[in-house]
């Protein structure tokens, strides 16, 4: 089960790594690029999905991960139309941090019925979404304004309420293509709150800030524009991640 993965990482410490793939921006070419720098290093999870999906290439992205990739397909969905039953699993997001009630409870009803006759692993995720810098794509879409990064507190208290109501991870995402990704202060005030599997994503470039977000206590970091635009940057932030599970002792 991809959930007890995710929580077992958690309680010991292991720190994992995410890449997420988004069917609109990836072509073949690219997909054979990502999975030659896949093979010289280690991820745990692919995520695949977006905010806007305006090409119908989402079945044709899972088929070459579910061939190529020997880890979970997660579907992290920007809607009901990106629900597929190829992938292993899907995160059912629920935007705490705004207050749009479709992204909150709307488009869950919606889907519910589909997903229950489905063979997917349902992920009840709490996804706030953090000020990168920049507006990007889900905040246009979710019509949300983000958490402040420099409002850690409201983060906090966001994520901990999430669990509180039952959600089983929360996702911090400063969004594809953040200026900034999420502040280690932030991450450390949301994991002080929480006892359930904390995911960061947007705006990580490079094996410093990953390794900084691991020490501030992020347990899978998701990786996504930046391989978009260099593939080999994906075997830079791995290695990071794996380093220091090798120096904690988390292997």
């Amino acid at each position: 089960m991809i959930y007890d993965q995710f929580y077992s990482a958690h309680r010991h410490g292991r720190k994992g790594i995410a890449l997420l793939i988004d069917p609109d921006n990836i072509g073949q070419n690219h997909l054979d690029i990502l999975r030659s720098n896949v093979n010289q290093c280690h991820i745990d999870y692919v995520f695949v999905g977006g905010s806007l999906l305006k090409k119908d290439h989402l079945d044709q992205c899972l088929r070459f991960t579910k061939k190529h990739f020997d880890v979970p397909s997660v579907l992290f969905p920007g809607d009901v139309f990106q629900i597929n039953t190829r992938a292993d699993g899907i995160l059912l997001l629920s935007l705490i941090s705004g207050r749009n009630p479709e992204l909150l409870i709307g488009k869950h009803v919606t889907a519910a019925p589909y997903l229950r006759r489905s063979n997917l692993e349902i992920i009840p995720t709490g996804y706030i979404l953090v000020d990168g810098g920049r507006p990007t794509t889900v905040t246009y879409m979710s019509q949300t304004m983000p958490v402040p990064r420099d409002k850690p507190d409201i983060a906090s208290c966001t994520a901990s309420a999430g669990e509180l109501l039952g959600l089983r991870v929360i996702y911090l995402d400063a969004g594809s293509g953040a200026q900034e990704p999420v502040s280690q202060d932030m991450i450390r005030e949301v994991k002080k709150e929480i006892d359930i599997p904390l995911i960061v994503g947007g705006g990580i470039r490079n094996g410093d800030q990953a390794h900084a977000m691991c020490e501030a206590g992020a347990d899978i970091l998701v990786v996504g524009n930046a391989v978009e635009k260099d593939p080999s940057q994906l075997i830079e932030i791995s290695t990071a991640i794996n380093a220091f599970n090798e120096i904690n002792q988390f292997t």
